[in-house]
């Protein structure tokens, strides 16, 4: 993922995902107040290898104590000094990386660069916070018509009950000849499951149609495919055979698509209604 910016009293801030966390650039907060020797000091400082030090013990597994300890015990002698690559090939540590290149630097997890910004100025942190409070609250509305999706299909677990079902979209019950042909391979076994047919199939028979049919599918049909690939993994971790897959799939397919055919809300995401012309 490309770094977003932030821009913290006139200084742009980097910030990239790592272990699907936030990681905002130390380098670039250090602009305004000189090079990175000031990083440096701040590293070698006890109560940041302190501060560092419990943070890895909180969130990462694989922290070397020892290592840990033998950094804190030196710090505040005259001779110590610390650099990120030091701390972090020492110590096992993944609250902060090293990028190199363009748009690179030292970068911290925000719990990490927030206590950075403490010690380049309170003020600094206070802007640099409000900042990054403003960027994630923009991601959070960029995504709200996800997050609804997403709310939508946790509905899927509940019995809709309706008169009008649109019978071309319920996946016809497979016969026993079907179920007992081996498929080349899982997204097809969840294309008859779900289709009655195979990708190669499809486009045998829509030779005009543009992209495959997965493309072709309605949002419930789509819905319930995401729940069927779920469904096939305990299958498979439970070691049912291919056949007895391919039923279960079909079964659960069927009865899915009678539930998900008339759900008002599925319907409005959908942006139309495909139940249109139907008499209920």
């Amino acid at each position: 993922m490309k770094n977003r910016i932030i821009t913290v009293k006139g200084v742009e801030v980097a910030i990239a995902v790592r272990h699907e966390q936030d990681y905002i650039s130390l380098t670039d907060m250090l602009r305004n107040f000189g090079d990175e020797s000031i990083l440096y000091n701040w590293l070698r400082n006890r109560n940041t290898i302190e501060f560092l030090g419990i943070w890895e013990q909180l969130y990462n597994p694989g922290f070397k104590p020892i290592e840990f300890d033998r950094f804190r015990s030196q710090a505040g002698l005259n001779s110590f000094a610390l650099s990120p690559k030091k701390w972090i090939e020492a110590t096992g540590a993944i609250g902060l990386y090293a990028k190199a290149g363009r748009g690179g630097g030292t970068f911290a997890h925000r719990d990490i660069a927030f206590e950075f910004g403490s010690w380049l100025s309170p003020e600094f942190k206070l802007y640099l916070i409000k900042e990054f409070q403003r960027l994630k609250d923009e991601e959070a509305r960029a995504t709200a018509q996800e997050w609804n999706f997403q709310r939508t299909l946790a509905k899927v677990n509940y019995k809709i009950h309706t008169d009008a079902i649109k019978e071309r979209l319920i996946p016809p019950l497979l016969t026993k000849a079907q179920t007992s042909m081996v498929y080349a391979n899982e997204a097809d076994l969840l294309n008859v499951a779900l289709f009655g047919i195979t990708a190669a199939q499809w486009r045998q028979a829509n030779p005009d149609q543009p992209g495959n049919m997965r493309d072709a599918a309605t949002l419930e049909q789509l819905v319930v495919l995401s729940n069927l690939e779920s469904i096939n993994a305990v299958l498979i971790h439970q070691e049912l055979d291919v056949h007895e897959r391919l039923a279960q799939l079909n079964t659960m397919a069927i009865t899915q698509m009678r539930s998900l055919v008339g759900m008002s809300a599925v319907k409005r995401l959908g942006g139309k209604n495909p139940l249109k012309g139907i008499e209920p």
